[in-house]
């Protein structure tokens, strides 16, 4: 274990975890036991995309469409995750997060210092806005499940409650800790929402085989345009997670243990070692999210639809709860709520670890501080972690429908893929080293997403702006 002169572990410190220290090289795993024991990234990103998305986002389209729209859920599991997996190539391979990397973008605008930024850092700034809103229907869905078994208190205060533990598991936490932590919250949701599908067939509820066949006919009803968009922006990999992955990969130690790029071969091969570990973590992290995904969406189809039941408002999760109720019986009401509320914490704590360090490393990408000032980087983080919570629960307090505010968040949200999706693309051919390009079959994939993100970016903006 590598020491500072003040034999403290360099991995602990900060400037360690973002830095490509020549002591941390470590030879990559050669086969697939070996990459498990390294896999964590995937994990956490899975505690922040499954959440609101599939148990709010995924069953209201359900509710609406029935089985008509299967097809559109399983694009939104499967369509980002290539950005994901080239994301995390470049950086493992040059050791810069999404900001640093994303500065890259040509385009410059004055920032602080005298700095100039790419004219993204300013875009995201302002994206800022709709991602609270979406945090503050995360938090208010989870205080809404609370609220379901203790209803002493009204949902806005448990949503403050909750504000408050996401605030100090942030403020105390570390990356292993939440590695931990919202591993066991996965699974145990996962298993849970599996389970709860599968006995759905022993019912009158019963999913038929014509049923799973409509839903792959491409069908697209012109009513639930806003509601099949926002289900899209919510679910998956989206661009706040493809956001945060990279920041998660260099606190586990991918490019760190690559080291600095060089003319060496040795580089080559642990760096491609090493981004052979990440893709198996982006694969379980597709695996993860799409059994998460599709028994939310079978369930919302197969029980709310029939019942014609949608959530919304202040109703949300009691409405949901029905889709157990209704077919296991009045005890799986509790197997509903603690699961909601485990995949709706997890969201919100992994979401908040994510995202006060996009923001503190935002500010030093801006020039408000130096990149290697990490004491004020520290304060900046732990600032954030206490602002964003304050704001998203107020927001819950004032709105009080997570349908809605989910909906709104994440359709502004969707507008940002193909801007990343283009943006890895010019990575990938202005920036990334030549030894670490990928096949050409990943390319066509990433320009096939790129098109597809388009397209429904486009379409968003013409249904909400100018239709």
């Amino acid at each position: 274990m590598a020491q500072s002169e003040h034999n403290e572990p360099l991995e602990h410190k900060p400037e360690y975890l973002y830095g490509l220290h020549p002591d941390a090289i470590q030879e990559p795993p050669n086969d697939l036991k070996g990459r498990l024991k390294f896999l964590g990234p995937g994990l956490v990103l899975v505690g922040s995309v499954v959440g609101s998305g599939e148990i709010i986002l995924t069953t209201t389209l359900g509710s609406i469409v029935g089985f008509s729209m299967l097809w559109f859920v399983l694009v939104s599991c499967w369509s980002k995750n290539i950005v994901q997996a080239e994301l995390g190539r470049y950086t493992v391979s040059s050791g810069e997060p999404f900001l640093h990397a994303f500065n890259r973008l040509p385009g410059k605008v004055p920032a602080f210092r005298g700095k100039k930024v790419s004219w993204y850092i300013y875009f995201w700034l302002l994206w800022i806005i709709p991602d609270l809103l979406v945090g503050g229907g995360i938090y208010g869905g989870a205080g809404q499940a609370i609220q379901a078994a203790f209803p002493s208190l009204g949902s806005e205060w448990w949503t403050v409650g909750i504000a408050i533990v996401a605030m100090i598991i942030i403020l105390s936490g570390t990356y292993r800790f939440l590695e931990k932590f919202l591993t066991i919250m996965v699974v145990t949701f996962t298993f849970i929402t599996v389970t709860c599908a599968i006995l759905l067939q022993m019912t009158e509820y019963a999913i038929t085989w014509d049923e799973m066949m409509n839903g792959l006919t491409f069908g697209f009803p012109a009513m639930a345009i806003v509601a099949a968009l926002a289900m899209y922006g919510g679910t998956g990999v989206g661009t706040g997670e493809q956001t945060a992955y990279t920041y998660w990969c260099v606190e586990k130690g991918y490019a760190r243990f690559a080291g600095a790029a060089d003319d060496s071969d040795d580089w080559v091969r642990r760096a491609k070692g090493w981004i052979a570990v990440m893709q198996t973590d982006v694969k379980l992290t597709l695996l993860l999210l799409t059994c998460a995904t599709i028994p939310f969406y079978m369930l919302g189809a197969g029980v709310l639809y029939r019942l014609g039941q949608e959530p919304n408002g202040l109703e949300t999760i009691g409405i949901l709860s029905s889709m157990y109720t209704t077919t296991l019986g009045e005890w799986a009401f509790w197997l509903f709520i603690i699961g909601a509320f485990f995949v709706l914490f997890s969201t919100a704590v992994s979401g908040l670890g994510a995202n006060v360090r996009v923001f503190a490393d935002g500010m030093a990408v801006l020039g408000l501080i130096e990149r290697n000032d990490y004491q004020t980087r520290m304060k900046i983080l732990r600032f954030w972690a206490v602002f964003a919570p304050i704001i998203t629960a107020t927001a819950y307090f004032y709105f009080q429908n997570p349908v809605w505010m989910l909906t709104v968040g994440q359709l502004f949200k969707a507008i940002k893929f193909p801007l990343i999706a283009g943006g890895v693309i010019y990575l990938r051919y202005k920036h990334l080293d030549p030894r670490m390009a990928p096949s050409w079959k990943a390319d066509a994939i990433l320009w096939l997403c790129f098109a597809i993100m388009i397209s429904l970016a486009t379409y968003i903006i013409w249904v909400k702006f100018i239709a």
